[in-house]
C-alpha cells in the first residue's frame, strides 16, 4: 500500500512540475504554443489555459491527498 502511494506521489510530483512550467507568466509561456497568443491576451484566458489550470488543480489535490496519506501511514507504528 505504501509503495503504491509513493509511486503515485512521485508521478504526480513530476507531473505538477511539468504543468507549472507550462503555465504562462507575465510575458507568455509554453502554453502560448498551444493556442495562446497576443490576441488572446486581450480576451482573457484561452480554452487551453483554462484546461491547463483545471489539470493542475486536480494534480495538486492528488498531491495533497497522497502527502497526507503517506504522512499518516508513516507516523503510525507497525
Amino acid at each position: 500500500m505504501v509503495i503504491v502511494l509513493v509511486v503515485i506521489h512521485v508521478a504526480v510530483s513530476f507531473g505538477m512540475l511539468g504543468l507549472v512550467l507550462l503555465h504562462s507568466g507575465k510575458g507568455g509561456g509554453l502554453s502560448d504554443m498551444f493556442g495562446g497568443g497576443m490576441g488572446a491576451a486581450a480576451q482573457g484566458s484561452t480554452v487551453v489555459e483554462k484546461n491547463l489550470d483545471r489539470i493542475t488543480v486536480v494534480a495538486a489535490v492528488i498531491f495533497i491527498f497522497t502527502s497526507l496519506a503517506l504522512g499518516l501511514l508513516m507516523s503510525t507504528p507497525a
